[in-house]
């Protein structure tokens, strides 16, 4: 017996077949969407079975299980997005104390003997004045780049 039933109401019914018919949304979505469609319990036509919707969408039946869960315990929006992740697989070296920090050592007075700094120079400095323990020129570049 299935754990997570879907039972779309008349409105999301409509909002999810517009998105199929408009098809001007990513195709995850769209995909996900006629998911739900074809599951519905609450629909007046024949409905699904779980295999069979794996079957004809290309996907595990454990993917159905698993975007029914995301519906009823979520809502239709999460339902149509991707899952999120829970953390990061990588944390991120710079939160936004120590871009603060970088962008003030990027503005600040250039290095002796240099017109002016480099990623190389920055990515080094920022080392030695332990705002971050490790660092390169291109993760310097990102963290610059979105201050333009």
């Amino acid at each position: 017996m299935k754990k997570y039933i879907v039972r779309l109401d008349a409105a999301e019914r409509v909002r999810l077949e517009q998105l199929v018919r408009v098809g001007k949304s990513t195709a995850y979505r769209i995909r996900h969407a006629n998911i739900l469609l074809a599951v519905d319990e609450s629909a007046a036509g024949p409905k699904m079975k779980d295999e069979a919707a794996a079957q004809a969408f290309h996907l595990s039946v454990r993917s159905i299980e698993l975007l029914r869960q995301r519906l009823v315990e979520e809502g239709l929006d999460a339902a149509l997005d991707r899952k999120k992740q829970k953390r990061p697989s990588i944390e991120k070296i710079f939160d936004g104390e120590k871009e603060a920090k970088l962008i003030a050592l990027a503005c600040g007075p250039k290095p002796e003997g240099r017109a002016r700094w480099t990623l190389e120079l920055l990515a080094d400095r920022a080392v030695a004045l332990k705002i971050v323990e490790r660092c390169s020129p291109q993760t310097v570049m990102r963290v610059l780049k979105k201050t333009r």
